[in-house]
């Protein structure tokens, strides 16, 4: 089976990534969502990293055009769906969600459709019993910002077959990815460690040992880390990053308990740059 046409469900950060390097790629790719609004911020967003990226010179011009005629965007669930190849689910981290987006995708993609999830700590197996081809699914897990960020986690569910796990990784490769394959366990290797960070940065911005600023410095600048954990905090919604860890406290024990001072900030809708502030002010100018 050749696939040619990519369904990506979710305008937010990451479903509007994904659909880029997607359309990059030459895949036909339409992206989906309930708001007409948050499908033209997507499209201009992407306009953005496109001009940025001309700027850098990692694309060109021709490729960004091109990106436009394969990019596609539409309110219409049933429509996008029925010609979809391979279908990625990339809303929020709520089950019920992630269970109503699967349900109504069943009802509607053609029988070959490869169906993935780009969750970062969900089942592959639970989310795979809400369709009826497990064999057929797998978490496929990207890294924000999307465009930049090479890896991509390829997680097997209970009956995911070798051959799904082989088409994934071909449309990640030529998405430009580099990809994992990682068997099925709560967090599966990076957000484990991630949310370890992160939660234990927040332990620390509580306990007073540094700033947040001298904390992100510290971590990238000593550990060679890209990012501070708050600045990541902050780009992927503190938010979701406490549902992560409420999930893996759940799972995995005691360790992944969140730091009050994190359950304070998601509390007061301190949720990062999506909402102008989080651990940091991004309203002041300059930010």
């Amino acid at each position: 089976m050749t696939i040619s046409n990519i369904t990506v469900v979710g305008a937010g950060v990451m479903g509007r990534g994904i659909a880029y390097v997607s359309a990059l790629a030459g895949f036909q790719t339409t992206l989906v969502d309930i708001s007409k609004s948050q499908l033209n911020d997507a499209r201009q967003n992407m306009r953005r990293i496109g001009e940025k990226g001309i700027e850098r010179g990692k694309v060109s011009e021709a490729q960004i055009e091109n990106l436009f005629i394969h990019l596609h965007t539409s309110t219409d669930f049933k429509k996008a769906v029925e010609k979809a190849d391979f279908f990625i689910e990339a809303v929020p981290e709520k089950r019920d969600l992630k269970q109503t987006i699967m349900n109504e995708a069943e009802k509607y993609a053609p029988k070959h459709t490869i169906f993935t999830s780009n969750t970062s700590t969900i089942s592959p197996t639970e989310l795979a019993s809400y369709t009826n081809r497990p064999e057929q699914f797998s978490v496929m897990h990207f890294f924000n910002p999307v465009h930049v960020m090479q890896l991509v986690e390829i997680v097997r569910g209970l009956e995911t077959s070798d051959e799904t796990v082989k088409k994934v990784q071909q449309v990640a490769e030529k998405m430009g990815k580099e990809t994992v394959e990682v068997n099925e366990f709560p967090g599966f290797v990076t957000s484990r460690i991630s949310a370890l960070v992160g939660n234990e940065a927040f332990h620390m911005l509580q306990e007073g040992v540094a700033s947040a600023e001298d904390i992100d410095k510290a971590i990238k600048l000593g550990l060679n880390f890209p990012m501070g954990p708050f600045e990541l905090g902050d780009l992927v919604g503190l938010d979701a990053r406490l549902n992560n860890l409420r999930y893996l406290h759940e799972t995995l024990g005691d360790k992944f308990r969140p730091a009050p001072l994190l359950e304070q900030y998601v509390k007061a809708g301190r949720l990062g740059r999506k909402t102008g502030k989080g651990v940091y002010d991004y309203t002041k100018k300059g930010e």
